[in-house]
């Protein structure tokens, strides 16, 4: 129970009716979580509204409710009404969790790519240096040793601030966490204030009618970072660099590759041997040391340079940031995985045709003999994207290999022959399998010295969706099958 003054003290607010003077059991934003006694935030959405479900919150028990415009319910129950429920949910999840950000030193990444790498390389720096750390991300939230499945890549407010108190509760110190254009626009990430933020890059990408109305509306959103934050960092050679720091208020600095970037990395070298790739740079301005990531591609250099920024204003000294640089390795973001083979096999999650580019033009830099493609689409999804997708592959890899990935309720054949309608567009050499294990099977046996085989799609996923059936399967261990000859 809290006190109903306690939790709306650092609010903007009016009292419509009712009293302060009340204990509080829980605060919640869906009604059908509510409880006697609760208190229930009226979310706007863009599918329902949650000034709808006051009946039925009023119904559950709830004792208050905040709102955004007038309504009439009983006189016993308090209402409180704000400007934006969205705000008023993570102010009061904050102050009903006991502000748990402000026990914690908090790390926001925001950009259009980088933002997992970024986040487990920092993570795993700090780790390394004894330093304990939660993150939150696309992928998972980590609690100490505890391992929560991601839905979405910031989750909402409430979630948020309980993450944060259970990382506080688990004796950790730092916390790391992805913050996408969403979360900002829908106040997800409000309620306090970062101790740095981050921002890798931006590129024109998630407008539509369910995330920004144009680029004007996204670059917008990921700017709010830097007014949410006491230090930022920030890629000095990023598109749209001056807008989204336009009018920061934090402290800033930046890290890049030109002389303009306060911390620099120079002499960039890609390495490619029998089963490995990586980079090394020599870093200068801020810092002065030799650097090897366990990563390929260049914008493994911007990333890595972030968590270089972010780690030298916490006291991580130069051994503890390489050691943990040069055995990093994030799940399904450009995760080199082990084989018999004299390849290289890579397991990407590169999704759309920007990050499937970006990829095979990073990779073709390390000099393959030949780049093997396999990659499907999800079903249930535009069309577009797949004639992009195949067209992309067949134009900047050696032999694309056509197979399935989530189908959804769609037949995977049908998805198929869309792909391959991009992939006529260009002409690359193409195979088409359509079980993804036969497909990784025949990569891994078409593979020779050399060679270096993407399996991109999928990541960090560990299911195939079908027919609205998640069905487990995870490419490593489609992998580990073949080697064994199963």
């Amino acid at each position: 129970m809290k006190r109903l003054i306690d939790l709306v003290f650092r609010m903007n607010y009016t009292l419509r009716q009712g009293s302060l003077d009340s204990d509080i059991s829980a605060v919640v934003y869906d009604s059908r979580k509510a409880e006697p006694g609760c208190l229930f935030v009226c979310m706007p959405g863009a599918v329902t509204d949650g000034h709808k479900y006051i009946p039925a919150a009023i119904e559950a028990g709830a004792a208050a409710i905040v709102v955004e415009r007038d309504v009439a319910v009983p006189y016993e129950i308090t209402v409180i009404e704000v400007d934006n429920a969205r705000l008023a949910l993570a102010e009061l999840s904050a102050a009903w969790f006991g502000h748990p950000a402000e026990k914690l030193t908090t790390i926001g990444v925001t950009g259009t790519k980088g933002k997992t790498t970024t986040t487990y390389m920092i993570k795993g720096i700090l780790e390394k240096a004894g330093l304990p750390t939660g993150l939150i991300g696309t992928i998972e939230v980590v609690i100490g040793d505890k391992h929560i499945h991601s839905v979405n890549t910031t989750p909402e407010s409430w979630l948020v601030q309980k993450y944060f108190a259970d990382m506080v509760d688990a004796g950790i110190q730092y916390v790391v966490m992805e913050v996408s254009s969403q979360a900002l626009k829908m106040d997800r990430v409000s309620g306090f204030t970062y101790d740095y933020g981050i921002f890798t890059n931006l590129e024109p990408d998630h407008i539509g009618p369910a995330e920004h109305a144009d680029m004007d509306e996204y670059i917008h959103c990921k700017s709010l970072l830097f007014k949410r934050c006491r230090v930022g960092l920030a890629n000095a050679e990023a598109d749209y660099f001056d807008r989204v720091l336009a009018d920061h208020t934090c402290e800033l600095e930046t890290y890049g590759l030109s002389e303009k970037a306060d911390l620099r990395a120079t002499n960039i070298q890609r390495i490619h041997q029998p089963g490995y790739l990586g980079v090394e740079y020599d870093l200068t301005g801020l810092e002065h040391y030799h650097v090897k990531v366990d990563i390929p591609g260049d914008f493994t250099v911007y990333n890595s340079l972030a968590a270089i920024a972010l780690c030298r204003h916490l006291g991580v000294s130069q051994q503890e940031v390489l050691n943990a640089l040069d055995t990093i390795q994030v799940k399904g973001r450009l995760e080199i995985y082990p084989t018999p083979g004299e390849y290289v096999l890579m397991i990407d999650y590169a999704h759309n045709a920007m990050s499937l580019e970006a990829l095979l033009t990073s990779i073709r830099l390390y000099g393959p003999s030949r780049i093997i493609c396999l990659f499907g689409c999800g079903g249930n999804r535009a069309k577009a994207r797949r004639y992009e997708m195949g067209e992309v592959s067949s134009r900047l890899a050696d032999l694309t290999v056509v197979t399935s990935d989530n189908p959804r309720d769609e037949d995977p054949m049908d998805i198929i022959n869309d792909i391959l309608t991009g992939v006529h567009k260009a002409d690359g050499k193409y195979v088409t399998i359509p079980d993804r294990k036969e497909a990784i099977a025949y990569c891994m046996k078409e593979g020779k010295a050399g060679d270096i085989i993407i399996l991109a799609g999928k990541g960090h996923e560990d299911y195939q969706e079908i027919k609205g059936v998640k069905h487990h399967m995870d490419e490593r261990e489609l992998i580990e099958d073949i080697i064994a000859g199963k």
